[in-house]
């Protein structure tokens, strides 16, 4: 299950979570968007119980997409102890994604 954080819950959630956390920026209007949701979907089912996964929409999150640089979307950061380990940006193949799971776990 992919969750929805926001500001005020982004700190407590993702960077205190014991877990590795997977964070989708994005935001409705973009398609490379829409097209990578289903994937993410996908993996959160694959990886359920191992890592936490989530979306930030960037239009109602600015200042997360700007603390964390988020210049471009889809933008999918893999955090892990409280520290962004991995940033992939655009539509990817879902194969990368697994591979930057996989080597932060």
């Amino acid at each position: 299950m992919v969750h929805v954080y926001e500001e005020a819950n982004f700190d407590n959630e993702v960077l205190k979570a014991s877990q590795l956390a997977f964070i989708d920026f994005y935001a409705d209007w973009c398609g490379p968007c829409k097209m990578m949701a289903p994937v993410v979907e996908e993996l959160s089912e694959a990886y359920s119980g191992k890592v936490l996964f989530g979306k930030i929409n960037v239009d109602e999150n600015q200042s997360l997409a700007q603390k964390y640089g988020v210049m471009s979307i889809p933008t999918f950061l893999v955090i892990k102890d409280g520290e962004v380990v991995e940033k992939l940006v655009g539509g990817l193949p879902k194969e990368q994604l697994v591979e930057a799971i996989d080597k932060n776990m």
